[in-house]
């Protein structure tokens, strides 16, 4: 189902899942704020970007559907989006659904995972999870637990004595084998593990698994560590050389290449919305600040993807600091460049930027050339489009915001 409005575009949110899988980015779940409400959206909908067209539909699902949700963990493997944990009405999530993404009728069908050997980790929301070898390992998270199941992973928020509930923030690892069907705990080898934590961002490059930053208690995090994920052993907190982004929680972290991860955003350890972008290299063990990023385009809580070339797909989030003023959710996409793009995918976008002047030239390239540059033209009218929606929309707020001031 489509959405009949010209160049539609996901509704604003935060707290929500989006993968990218092929020429597609889906989204899914989250909540946005009305009138001092929090309203989940619909989980029987999933949005879908075409990054070659740039345009955005909205697909009805059915089957086991989730809960609608904030918080959850979705992450895609061999075309199925696996969706964990998360917080609705009724409190913390540990269900585990999944959905195939590469349907032939175009029909997203939800599937409730209850026939799994072992025990599934307590329930949780703002945890993170790395993707290896067919399984899902699942870090931190704030949740849950019964006085029975409190372990030395777990740092105490808060309890209720009566009903033996204790609320707090995890750092173990779990496991989901998406081929045996099975959850189970590795047995850490070695090295000291990260401090419990949730809103945390994680990332994989070859057989390592990053984590960096996040929240316990009222303190958040800029330290950066790494799990072996074939001998189970952490490397504890890496001593990086040089300057360290700012603490801070609700950010991303996106693997660019091998041995580099990209990090943006979040909100500061001073309850600041962040825009800043900072690139790790694991040969220098250095981060290093970009300089050219936007710094009115803040965003926390929002979801970051790889596309195709390499380019770093922000979509949703906030601009507010959530915890005192949660007005600013969002819906556009951010597209950060990494690398430089392909000759043709260059030559495609100034043919797509320029289509009114080379129109008459358009219609004489070979067929399977035309469709692209038809998709390319698609992309740029719609990106047009939407960034004057984005500036009258600013406009209006800031001019309403001067006439309340005054």
């Amino acid at each position: 189902m489509a959405d009949s409005q010209p160049f539609c575009v996901a509704e604003e949110r935060s707290g929500h899942c989006a993968v990218v899988d092929g020429n597609f980015l889906y989204v899914w779940g989250g909540y946005v704020s009305i009138e001092d409400n929090e309203v989940y959206l619909p989980n029987d909908e999933i949005w879908t970007y075409d990054i070659d067209s740039g345009l955005w539909t909205m697909h009805l699902m059915e089957g086991e559907l989730p809960t609608s949700m904030s918080g959850s963990c979705g992450v895609c493997i061999n075309g199925k989006l696996y969706v964990f944990g998360g917080y609705d009405d009724k409190g913390y999530s540990n269900r585990l659904y999944f959905v195939n993404l590469r349907t032939r009728d175009g029909t997203y069908v939800w599937e409730k995972i209850t026939n799994f050997e072992g025990q599934p980790p307590t329930p949780r929301d703002k945890l993170s999870c790395w993707v290896y070898k067919d399984r899902l390992i699942y870090f931190g998270g704030y949740g849950c637990r019964r006085h029975s199941e409190l372990q030395d992973c777990f740092d105490v928020h808060d309890a209720s004595w009566e009903e033996q509930i204790f609320w707090g923030w995890h750092n173990d690892v779990q496991i989901f084998d998406t081929k045996t069907r099975s959850w189970f705990q590795p047995e850490i080898k070695g090295g000291v593990p990260p401090q419990p934590r949730a809103a945390h961002t994680c990332a994989v490059l070859g057989n390592k698994g990053y984590i960096f930053g996040g929240r316990v208690l009222q303190t958040r995090m800029n330290d950066l560590h790494c799990l072996n994920l074939d001998t189970w052993t952490w490397s504890g907190r890496i001593p990086v050389n040089g300057e360290t982004p700012k603490h801070r929680s609700w950010h991303t972290l996106t693997p660019i290449a091998d041995d580099k991860l990209f990090l943006f955003g979040g909100l500061s350890a001073d309850n600041i919305p962040l825009s800043d972008g900072w690139i790790y290299n694991v040969i220098t063990n250095c981060w290093k600040q970009l300089t050219h990023l936007p710094k009115t385009r803040p965003r926390l809580w929002h979801t970051a993807c790889l596309g195709k070339e390499n380019e770093i797909m922000v979509f949703g989030g906030s601009k507010d600091d959530l915890l005192s003023l949660d007005t600013g959710h969002c819906n556009d996409l951010l597209i950060f460049q990494t690398q430089p793009y392909s000759l043709l995918r260059s030559c495609l976008d100034c043919i797509g930027k320029n289509a009114i002047v080379l129109e008459s030239q358009i219609s004489l390239l070979p067929p399977k050339l035309l469709q692209q540059v038809l998709k390319k033209i698609t992309f740029w009218t719609a990106a047009n489009h939407r960034e004057e929606q984005r500036i009258q929309k600013e406009e209006t707020e800031n001019k309403y915001q001067w006439i309340s001031s005054n």
